[in-house]
């Protein structure tokens, strides 16, 4: 069946240790012509479920029996998993210390389980496309809530940004505070379109998904703490 608005079928896998949830959500996504291609009551049937099915987004609730949420975003995510499959976590509460960590896993956003259909359905389209879920301001509050809570580190550029030119380092950094990319545009005195080449160019180098995988990397390695002021760039 054709997806009626992006031309080929977008394919969905939902993951909750509730049927009501599951079921509900699936009747949501059907009616916008969204092909949901298995269900799971747990981590582990999620993750057999993508591994059969290879969807291009996965609705991952995190507290489920046997094997979490977490653990299955990882799995799925990981160097065994299906490389364009994107996940979402359901939470119930807004900036839970468990998406936090999804986030780490992988994750390309969150969803509250109260959503309306129509931001569900919005949202599995917006991360199919290669775009994060969350807001930059969203993404920096809870990463400054949560990141380096339990063993602070010193604050030491990865090894892996040394590939990044000045330039990109600078919008990494910025995009890390919370600045969306007109706001980036207007900072760095550069057109839209440059500064998403600029973003496309930091994600393909580091190999990322999408920018909240770009902004927990700046949190976890030093380029930005937690608390930092946006850099004066002028």
């Amino acid at each position: 069946m054709a997806d009626r608005v992006n031309g080929p079928s977008l394919r969905a896998v939902i993951a909750d240790d509730q049927a009501l949830v599951r079921t509900g959500f699936g009747m949501i996504l059907a009616a916008d012509g969204i092909e949901v291609t298995a269900e799971a009551a747990d981590g582990a049937e999620a993750v057999a479920a993508v591994r059969r099915t290879r969807p291009d987004v996965v609705l991952m609730d995190i507290r489920m029996p046997r094997m979490d949420g977490i653990e299955a975003t990882r799995r799925i995510l990981g160097d065994e998993g299906p490389g364009d499959t994107r996940v979402i976590i359901l939470t119930t509460y807004d900036l839970d210390h468990y998406v936090y960590a999804a986030l780490t896993a992988g994750a390309s956003g969150f969803l509250l389980k109260d959503v309306t259909p129509e931001h569900l359905v919005a949202a599995v389209r917006l991360v199919r496309s290669g775009d994060a879920l969350l807001a930059p301001t969203i993404t920096r509050r809870l990463i400054e809530r949560f990141a380096h809570r339990e063993e602070p580190r010193p604050p030491t550029l990865h090894r892996d940004l040394s590939g990044l030119t000045p330039r990109e380092l600078e919008v990494l950094r910025l995009l890390a505070t919370g600045l969306s990319n007109a706001e980036l545009a207007d900072r760095l005195f550069l057109s839209p379109t440059t500064v998403k080449t600029h973003i496309g160019r930091i994600l393909s180098k580091l190999d990322l998904r999408d920018r909240v995988q770009a902004v927990v990397l700046a949190y976890e390695t030093g380029l930005i703490a937690p608390g930092d002021p946006t850099p004066d760039t002028g």
